[in-house]
This record gives C-alpha cells, sequence and structure tokens, in this order.
C-alpha cells in the first residue's frame, strides 16, 4: 500500500471532522432554541428565583395577549327614601336607627316639618321636600298642592314656599302627582323653580311622568324610582319589594327604592338591610347617584 494515500486520506478525514464539528454545534444550537420556549419553568417561590428561560421568537410574543388585572365590582348601590315625614307620632328614632344614609322626604304642609328637618339634620340625614302635587282621581294631595289649573308664576310661588318649609333639604321629590307630573308646562314651572343646586326625584306614581325628563332638559341633577316598597303595606308584599330593589341594584348598578314610616316597612327594613349590606349592597344618599 501507497504510504502518501494513507496519509491523503487520514488528512481528509482530519478535515471533515473539523468541519463537521461547528456544523453540529450550531444545529444543536438552532435546535435548542426551537424547543427551550416549549420546556416548562420552574413554579416560582420555592427557593430557586427567577426562573431562567430562552427567549422566545418575537412572533410568539406578539401573540401574546396582554395580561389585564381583573375589577371587583360590589354588588350595586340602594337609594332608599323614606316617604311622608313630618307627622307627630311617627317612629323619626326608628328611621334614624335604620342606615346613615337612609334619605327622608318631609311633607312641608306636615305640622312638624320644620321640626323634624332640623333634628334629621343634626344627626347628619339628608333631606328632601316631599313636593304635594295633584294626582289623578279623587284623592287629596294636601294643603298647598301643585295643580295643574295654577299659572305659572303661582306653581313657582307654591314650589317655593313649599321648599322653605323644610330647611336643609337638598332636594324634592314628588308626593302624589300622577296628573302633575305628566304636564310639561306644570313641571317646567316647578323644575324652574328650584333653588340652585337642587336636586329632583321624581317618584313615578305615573307611567307616563315626564319629570326626569323636564329636569335633564334644564340641566337639573334628578334620577328615577324604580321600586315602591310598601303599596301593600305587609312584611311578606315589602320583603319582596325589597328584594326586588336589590336584583334592580345589582342589575343596575343604582336602584332608588321609596317606603314609608309604616309597621310592617320599618320591621322588614330594620331585619333586612344588615343582610343586604352582609352582600355587599351599599346604601347611598340620593345627591350621590342624581345625574
Amino acid at each position: 500500500m501507497d504510504l502518501r494515500d494513507d496519509g491523503v486520506r487520514s488528512t481528509f478525514r482530519t478535515i471533515a471532522i473539523l468541519t463537521l464539528i461547528p456544523v453540529a454545534g450550531l444545529l444543536a444550537f438552532l435546535l435548542w432554541n426551537w424547543l427551550s420556549p416549549r420546556l416548562p419553568s420552574s413554579p416560582r417561590g420555592e427557593g430557586q428565583g427567577e426562573p431562567q428561560v430562552a427567549s422566545a421568537p418575537p412572533v410568539l410574543e406578539t401573540a401574546l395577549p396582554p395580561v389585564r388585572p381583573k375589577r371587583r365590582r360590589g354588588r350595586g348601590e340602594i337609594v332608599l327614601i323614606i316617604d311622608d315625614l313630618g307627622f307627630e307620632g311617627q317612629p323619626l328614632e326608628r328611621v334614624m336607627s335604620l342606615d346613615p344614609n337612609v334619605n327622608c322626604a318631609i311633607l312641608p304642609n306636615a305640622e312638624s316639618a320644620a321640626a323634624f328637618a332640623e333634628k334629621l339634620n343634626a344627626r347628619g340625614f339628608e333631606i328632601l321636600c316631599h313636593l304635594p302635587m295633584e294626582p289623578r282621581g279623587t284623592e287629596l294631595p294636601g294643603r298647598n298642592a301643585i295643580l295643574t289649573s295654577m299659572s305659572d308664576d303661582e306653581i313657582a310661588r307654591t314650589t317655593r314656599e313649599n321648599v322653605r318649609a323644610v330647611p336643609h333639604a337638598r332636594g324634592v321629590n314628588n308626593h302624589m302627582g300622577s296628573l302633575a307630573t305628566t304636564d310639561r308646562r306644570v313641571m317646567s314651572s316647578v323644575i324652574g323653580a328650584l333653588p340652585e343646586g337642587m336636586y329632583f326625584i321624581d317618584s313615578r306614581t305615573a307611567g307616563g311622568s315626564i319629570a326626569g325628563e323636564v329636569a335633564r332638559e334644564m340641566h337639573v341633577r334628578t334620577a328615577t324610582r324604580h321600586v315602591f316598597l310598601d303599596d301593600v303595606p305587609t312584611e311578606y308584599s315589602v320583603r319582596k319589594q325589597l328584594e326586588m330593589l336589590a336584583d334592580t341594584a345589582e342589575r343596575r348598578g343604582i336602584a332608588v327604592g321609596i317606603g314609608h314610616p309604616r309597621p310592617a316597612t320599618m320591621r322588614v327594613l330594620a331585619e333586612e338591610l344588615p343582610e343586604l349590606r352582609a352582600r355587599g349592597f351599599r346604601l347611598v344618599r340620593a345627591s350621590e347617584v342624581v345625574r
């Protein structure tokens, strides 16, 4: 055998091996980069520090959706208004014991309207003037009520007199008024006579009420009643209505309920309001929700 041929073959093998080594290394590097993003990383918080993970190709990074923290929402806010206050013998202390954010609507033609307003204000409660307005039918709204037969000037003057009869009132809601609140002229005169900054809550005693609509048109803050608690003054009915109010608050975020200082209403509210608070509902003042 020719020794020169053996030397050539030996040299050729050496060159081939030296050439294959970097190629194999390059292939191994590329294979590692392809596999490493798919390998599970170690869990954090167990003593090994941050996991070391090779960078993923840019196309994978851009495909991942951004992470946004979830916001937890409360169950809803409830505006609770107790109407028809201002008469001797009413359980005012019991009303005030329900919750510090209960809203108290005082009839301006009640004999103790001013005294009730002073007492409620001293205890920090939000007060509304419960403005008597003309209903349909034969019910009587009481002295100094807003009537559709009045002129614009008479309506404005009567509205201002009623508001002055309830010291510290921050807003107004209608007492009765199923006829008056459907009359645009009447409501424009009422809303226009309210003092600067006073809001109007539409008690919505009529399905066709335009009181809230007129208030918004005249840039007066307003809200509308969703649930009457005690049209049927039994504990069973009040509980059902209160649960309807809670369902509305959970669905809409805010709900306005109106009740009266009747025995069944006071008993149910005293029992159920702590449970509603425990479920995540929050009682708020009317001034916080009017828009």
